[in-house]
């Protein structure tokens, strides 16, 4: 079955690459109306699968998905226009252009945490470049898979998108066919799966992974802001965000402030009359990842680290509340694997420059996020680390932007997505040159015994 819709779709994307702007947009206000359509059964699902509330869910996944329609839609014809690639001295006569060409049938593969908006953002530029798709969304957010795939079934054939629900070994079964592009959002390790399997193909990916992504605090800052934006970006989702601030690194003399600044902030955002409010905070999606995070948490208090809030933990309904914990060893499994969960480990530095080397002595985030007032602060921060993007003085809202590109750089991705970079993600820039009857390759052809001059010449431009 999965060989045959391959082989239907193959066929199919040589007709589709010839769809102009207006088709394609008609597509995308298909894709909008059938999730507007199904918008209450995503919000069910999610809450099913996460415990996300509505409003969660409508802000971090539907209206983003919302946003990134509107975006294509608007620009697309600007996008699919052939670029002018200007004149050189050896083209001087000739017209030089770049065209955006569908790459033709894509795998996405999306991940548990953002179930929605990480299966419909890349679908989005799929389509905006004229592509046929394979979606194989995670078999760990079931509920939203299901309505996924229903959506999928109401707006396109699926010789154009399919939707395909499985578990791992259905995304080893697509890895094995010979793909124009994969585009997988998921962890470092089954990135490197993806990749190692796209490469006996000589498929093009891009990557969308993770790692430990750090906010730096410096002794120029509102305190109070810093913690309140640090901790909404850690607890949403209950930390299962690709771009979470991962770990803090506080200037020495800040520690107790941001420690009572950031109990502040939890306390106001996630608890009602001392209890956990459960409908603004969301569960751990599975109890192999609710296990992971208690090892982790209890390894790292037996090795001496502190904790200053947290600690209760339901099971059985796979609710760890917001943990602060700071005197963590270097090997404790917080400090050395991505938490992506509720626990924020603080950690302290003298100078600024202290701060960079604990960040460029480990491999290059995902996000990288520094609080500062101060211009020289910021532009050392930018200048001397490398992350796949970065936010001054706030967390996670550089990934709302359709107009940035988001994505990893090194271990923690590589390619671009969101807005136009999402659409050459999933397009060939096909270089053209239209040549006139006057052309200097006549120059170099043999016989080369009289052709000295030409070098010369050349040499000289």
């Amino acid at each position: 079955m999965i060989r045959e819709l391959f082989e239907k779709q193959s066929a199919f994307k040589l007709g589709l690459r010839l769809s102009d702007a207006r088709v394609r947009i008609a597509k995308l206000r298909k894709l909008k109306e059938s999730i507007k359509q199904h918008e209450q059964r995503v919000y069910d699902a999610l809450a099913a699968d996460l415990r996300k509330s509505s409003f969660e869910a409508a802000v971090t996944e539907v209206l983003f998905v919302y946003g990134e329609l509107d975006h294509a839609i608007s620009n697309l014809e600007k996008w699919m226009r052939p670029k002018s690639a200007g004149r050189s001295m050896t083209s001087f006569f000739a017209k030089s252009r770049i065209r955006h060409e569908p790459k033709g049938v894509c795998l996405i593969l999306s991940p548990w945490n953002y179930p929605f908006q990480l299966v419909m953002s890349p679908l989005i530029s799929a389509i905006a470049a004229g592509n046929c798709v394979f979606i194989k969304p995670s078999e760990l957010s079931s509920a939203t898979s299901r309505v996924i795939c229903e959506i999928i079934s109401s707006s396109f054939d699926e010789r154009e998108v399919v939707c395909l629900e499985g578990d791992k070994e259905l995304a080893t079964q697509l890895l094995e066919l010979p793909f124009d592009h994969i585009f997988f959002t998921g962890s470092t390790p089954i990135g490197k799966v993806v990749m190692a399997a796209a490469a006996k193909n000589l498929t093009s990916c891009t990557l969308e992974l993770g790692g430990k992504s750090p906010a730096v605090v410096t002794g120029n800052t509102d305190i109070t802001t810093a913690a309140e934006r640090i901790i909404w970006g850690k607890l949403v989702n209950a930390g299962q965000t690709c771009i979470a601030p991962d770990y803090v690194l506080v200037q020495r003399d800040q520690l107790d402030a941001f420690i009572m600044a950031a109990k502040t902030a939890i306390l106001k955002m996630f608890f009602i009359d001392g209890k956990l409010n459960e409908d603004a905070y969301c569960k751990i999606i599975n109890k192999h990842h609710y296990d992971r995070l208690e090892s982790s948490l209890a390894q790292a208090l037996n090795l001496g680290a502190k904790m200053h809030f947290g600690g209760c933990k339901e099971p059985e309904k796979l609710t760890i509340a917001p943990v602060l914990i700071t005197d963590l060893p270097p090997n404790a499994t917080l400090l050395e694997e991505e938490i992506f969960g509720p626990i924020l480990p603080i950690l302290t530095y003298n100078r600024l420059e202290e701060a960079i080397d604990h960040i460029n002595l480990r491999p290059k985030p995902l996000a990288a996020y520094l609080f500062s007032g101060s211009k020289d602060d910021q532009r050392a921060f930018i200048s001397q680390t490398s992350a796949g993007g970065t936010c001054v003085n706030d967390v996670l809202v550089h990934i709302s932007s359709p107009k940035l590109p988001f994505g990893g750089v090194g271990p923690s991705g590589q390619g671009s997505s969101h807005g136009y970079f999402g659409f050459k993600a999933f397009s060939h820039e096909r270089s053209i040159m239209y040549q006139s009857s006057i052309s200097f390759s006549k120059m170099a052809y043999p016989p080369y015994h009289e052709k000295g001059w030409v070098l010369s010449l050349l040499k000289k431009l």
